[in-house]
């Protein structure tokens, strides 16, 4: 085994590999942790910037972040209470390094990944 195929299996046997991917795995993580690029937001905040997002599934999505270490939660002592969800440092250098990589990916190659889902399709046998 060579060094690069040692590396390769120790991310798997300890499981890095799967927890990086499965930050992407959850279709509204990588949604909330792009609405929060720019700045903190407020719960109703971030349901209006991101629209179609249940509370409930705001919550559990900002719930699974926060348990990743990559986003966090500031409580406010006011009148009305007030709470702030952030990008924590890792939290930022997921937003800035794959996930803009992936973006600038599917910018360039997103039309050829559409069409050759609309190809397969097309040309899938009928069930049964």
């Amino acid at each position: 085994m060579n060094d690069h195929e040692a590396h390769c299996y120790e991310l798997v046997a300890d499981c890095r590999l799967r927890a990086a991917v499965d930050l992407f795995t959850h279709t509204w993580d990588p949604v909330v942790l792009a609405a929060l690029r720019s700045r903190p937001h407020r719960r109703r905040e971030l349901r209006t910037a991101i629209g179609g997002i249940s509370d409930k599934v705001l919550t559990e999505t900002l719930q699974r972040l926060l348990a990743n270490g990559l986003v966090d939660r500031r409580a406010y002592s006011t009148a009305p209470p007030r709470v702030d969800y952030s990008l924590t440092a890792l939290g930022r250098s997921l937003v800035d390094g794959p996930m803009k990589a992936l973006g600038r990916w599917i910018l360039e190659h997103g039309d050829e990944l559409l069409d050759a889902q609309e190809r397969a399709a097309r040309t899938r046998p009928a069930p049964g």
